[in-house]
């Protein structure tokens, strides 16, 4: 008898990811595996020589995170309850400080008054941590890729 399951991915940058997760799962004896990239799930239908750890630890090898559903109690309460919302609130986070950051360096860069000497230090060290922290999902996007041979 199958089993159907659908798993949330999680590291999924563009659409050659889906695919190459939805190859994956499909080697395994039995699995017929559908990824839809837009809403980052996987609908799974395996036999019961296979385990749903299975899944989750091939999907894990091809370098992407896979989580079974939620049910009952210890499902998240953040605001409509909807995992995404804690991964939106993170990239919200990262877009605001550093925003804040920015502001500084584009007005030394670009208004003559608000100049001082070695002010360029001052520049390198508020837009470093935009560069590294703020832009540090897409640093790992890359990343991901570089390792997969491909890029987004």
């Amino acid at each position: 008898m199958a089993t159907d399951v659908e798993l949330a991915i999680t590291g999924m940058t563009c659409a050659s990811c889906a695919n190459r997760i939805e190859r994956k799962l499909n080697r395994l004896d039995g699995v017929v595996a559908t990824v839809n990239y837009a809403t980052e799930k996987a609908k799974v239908t395996y036999p019961e020589t296979v385990t749903a750890e299975d899944l989750l630890a091939t999907v894990e090898a091809a370098g992407y995170g896979a989580t079974l559903p939620r049910t009952g109690p210890d499902r998240p309460r953040h605001r409509g309850g909807d995992e995404r919302d804690v991964e939106l609130d993170s990239l919200r986070q990262r877009l605001v400080v550093s925003a804040v950051l920015t502001l500084p360096v584009v007005l030394l860069a670009m208004v003559p008054a608000f100049q001082f000497t070695y002010w360029q230090w001052a520049s390198l060290t508020l837009a470093a941590p935009v560069v590294v922290w703020g832009a540090w999902p897409f640093h790992r996007a890359a990343w991901v890729n570089l390792r997969h041979g491909t890029s987004t």
